[in-house]
């Protein structure tokens, strides 16, 4: 299953280290990522592949958002069919 994961937070040195890390340590393997800096806040998008992890979905999106909350980051997941139904014209 893909998923798509953002990270949004005022930036700060290690934000991409820190929430890529959290992915791999959870065998999530980065398929696309898009990052950007509007004047002092961070902005990051990524295509994920959830295949190999073995967290259940919730498990993932409340461990991520917690991880996320100790950093100061809003780490929000939403699987990619869901987003895609939602952003549909």
């Amino acid at each position: 299953m893909k998923a798509i994961v953002s990270v949004f937070a005022k930036d700060s040195k290690g934000i991409t280290a820190y929430v890529t890390a959290l992915l791999a340590e959870n065998e999530i393997n980065i398929l696309d990522i898009s990052q950007t800096l509007m004047q002092e806040y961070f902005a990051m998008i990524m295509l994920v592949d959830l295949t190999d992890c073995t967290l259940p979905f919730d498990q993932l999106s409340q461990l991520l958002k917690d991880k996320g909350v100790e950093r100061g980051l809003d780490i929000h997941v939403q699987r990619q069919d869901i987003f895609e139904a939602m952003h549909r014209i």
